[in-house]
């Protein structure tokens, strides 16, 4: 179909360009170059191409942006602005200050219409992949049967990123799996200006980008402005024909690599990587703004045009929202039960009935136990997938009896599926599984997990941080959580990684001791709404609590932290353990109490839970009267201190494992019951 792209449209462009520029300018720092040069591609996606709706940013129907090269934030916030998405003038000249929707880099939650937090650059190619891959997933839940392109669930992700994005490797990570998932729903823009902070990227990038992602098994085209380096031309028709070929081919994830030059049309500094990073400078936007025929004053320009882009948009909006609206009607009337679920699920709500497993075995690994009670929820959370990077029998991460999620030509014997199954298959990338994980809870209809070993969670924190940042209900499994581990040696076992995780604000870590502290673990993290949860689980058997008159319910996991077994009188010393090492405090207990000494066990499976509780409860946990203190736990002590105060101790590792058995491991470490209560008798 023909573009229609006038002279308003060219001017509405240049308004943006200049937009940039001021806002850099007047703060004094930021990314202008990318704004400037990207402005005719962001104003195509946003008034010509995506279905958005001004009115309503949670719209279920509409398409997804992600700036994946975040620093560009501009290339998103004038199109904000331009296309009236709760964007103003003012809100464009408080850039990167206090306080404003236009944050240094686009955050989720803080600016409207912004799909997901960016700014470390390929996450948002990531998150991007998750997106798509969670549409399929949803279409899938609700509408499978629709034709293609006539679902109310049916929605294309577009994404922009830079030469930084496609040198980390979390973009090639994330994109090989889209390929391997023949996502046809997600276009990715590589902005090919060749470009970075250090300069030109001969450098340090110099492969054929295009031909590494058609070895990916994506649809590949390349739209050059440049053409050869001979003249440069901002070809409308060509880029909207690529992204109308891109729209074509439903079987491949499509990349469009566009050759700009940063900064275009800056007379003097197109192209110099000084406009990358830092602003443009009087000068030059004088000379600028004299070669786009605007006035020489900041944040000047022919308000009208501004008028006509939120005309345009608001008009595509409404027509696009009425004809969604119907066909949105009609799915509900043909698929009560399915409405059923999807009002649920949006109102981040639980079944009221939904239950959970209850274990009597002797022991059991937690990492079992989570499996066991991920298979017991299948059928009652139909919302509820995830996977594995390449570790699915070692983290029990597959529900029993649940097909895989990938094309069918993609099957093994060892993995039968659908393009809408539910078992995730990562593959060795834990970095992308992260983001990927981040980018499905973003989509916000389903709820998903991935597992690895803790060992590797030093792969993907940086998606856990953005997870904790966006404050997304993201669930990561963590198994074989210690040196528990066993044979495998230091370079799988874990020591520093517990406290590495409790430094992430937001974020919440839980270790439970046994199965039935696993399965209350799953219930809560499900019901809470505002922040990713990782689940540590153990590798080897633990000693499943009989709970009764002795040991307390195991739904005091719920609150953080509990009295599991209390003492036999006045309390004179608390051990407080987690996970594997809560069957050890219980064996110094009674050690401890065999010599008379009045001691408490408590289970503290996450600080984090815990430090919300009220005063009082946290005081009938752990009295402040009681100084006679001892941590337990299979890792570094630190932040332990709190809770342990100037007067306890901590039974900890504060170094590297070995090659031997688990249970060597634990002995030679002084995991023991024997040890933690000489310990702990020289504080009495």
């Amino acid at each position: 179909m023909t573009l229609d792209w006038t002279d308003s449209d060219s001017r509405a462009v240049d308004v943006a360009r200049i937009l940039a520029v001021d806002a850099v300018e007047k703060v004094g720092n930021g990314h202008p170059g990318t704004p400037v040069s990207l402005a005719p591609l962001a104003y195509l996606l946003y008034q010509k191409v995506m279905h958005l709706d001004p009115t309503d940013d949670m719209w279920l129907g509409r398409d997804r942006f992600v700036l994946s090269a975040g620093h560009a934030s501009l290339t998103q916030y004038t199109q904000l602005y331009l296309a009236g998405c709760d964007m103003e003038l003012d809100d464009i000249k408080s850039l990167r200050t206090w306080g404003s929707k236009t944050p240094g880099h686009p955050e989720f939650h803080h600016t409207k219409f912004v799909e997901c937090t960016t700014g470390p650059l390929g996450a948002g190619i990531s998150n991007a992949v998750g997106m798509a891959v969670a549409a399929r997933k949803e279409r899938g839940l609700f509408d499978p049967d629709a034709p293609a392109g006539e679902s109310p669930f049916d929605r294309t992700i577009y994404c922009i990123a830079g030469d930084g994005c496609l040198q980390e490797g979390i973009s090639s990570e994330a994109s090989s799996l889209a390929a391997t998932q023949n996502l046809g729903n997600l276009v990715l823009f590589y902005d090919d200006n060749r470009i970075t902070i250090e300069g030109g990227t001969n450098i340090s990038f110099t492969e054929d980008v295009s031909a590494r992602y058609a070895a990916y098994g994506w649809h590949v085209q390349h739209v050059d402005w440049t053409n050869g380096g001979t003249e440069y031309v901002e070809d409308m028709d060509a880029l909207n024909a690529a992204i109308e070929e891109a729209a074509s081919v439903t079987d491949k994830p499509s990349f469009i690599r566009l050759t700009t030059v940063i900064g275009w049309p800056l007379p003097n500094k197109a192209g110099d990587h000084s406009v990358h990073g830092s602003k443009i400078g009087a000068d030059e936007i004088s000379a600028l703004k004299k070669e786009l025929d605007f006035p020489d004053e900041p944040f000047t320009f022919d308000e009208s045009i501004v008028e006509g882009t939120r005309a345009n948009v608001a008009e595509r909006g409404r027509a696009a929202r009425k004809a969604w609206d119907a066909k949105f009607a009609t799915w509900q009337q043909a698929n009560p039960e399915r409405n059923a679920l999807l009002e649920r699920v949006r109102a981040s709500k639980l079944p009221e009935d939904l239950s959970l497993p209850v274990f009597s075995d002797a022991k059991m690994s937690t990492r079992k136990a989570s499996g066991e009670v991920l298979s017991a929820l299948a059928s009652q959370l139909p919302e509820l997938w995830g996977g594995s990077a390449d570790l699915a029998g070692s983290n029990n991460t597959t529900m029993k009896g649940e097909p895989s999620f990938l094309p069918e030509s993609r099957q093994t014997p060892d993995w039968q599926g659908n393009q809408y199954g539910r078992t995730l298959h990562f593959g060795i990338r834990e970095h992308a599984m992260g983001g990927i994980v981040n980018g499905i809870t973003l989509s916000g209809l389903t709820r998903a997990y991935g597992g690895t070993f803790l060992v590797f969670s030093d792969y993907m924190r940086p998606a856990v941080r953005l997870a904790a940042i966006m404050g997304i209900r993201s669930t990561f499994v963590w198994t074989h959580d210690s040196v528990g581990v066993g044979e495998d040696g230091p370079t799988h076992q874990p020591v520093e990684h517990l406290a590495a995780l409790r430094a992430i604000p937001n974020l919440d870590v839980v270790r439970p001791a046994d199965a039935n502290e696993t399965s209350v673990a799953w219930g809560e993290i499900l019901r809470r709404n505002d922040n990713p949860a990782g689940l540590i689980l153990s590798r080897q058997d633990l000693r499943n609590v009989d709970r009764g008159e002795e040991f307390a319910s195991a739904d005091g996991v719920a609150n953080g932290a509990y009295v599991l077994r209390e003492a036999s009188g006045d309390v004179a010393l608390i051990i407080i353990a987690t996970g594997s090492e809560v069957e050890v405090a219980l064996d110094a207990q009674d050690k401890l109490e065999a010599k008379g000494i009045s001691t408490r066990v408590v289970s503290m499976p996450c600080q984090e839970w815990f430090d919300k509780m009220d005063p009082e409860y946290k005081e009938s946990v752990l009295p402040a009267a009681v100084t006679a203190r001892v941590s337990v736990e299979a890792g570094i002590s630190m932040g332990w201190a709190k809770y342990v105060g100037t007067a306890g101790a901590t039974v900890s590792l504060e170094h590297f494992g070995a090659s031997a058995s688990g249970a060597k491991c634990f002995e030679e470490f002084g995991f023991t019951g024997a040890h933690v209560a000489e310990v702990a008798s020289s504080l009495v």
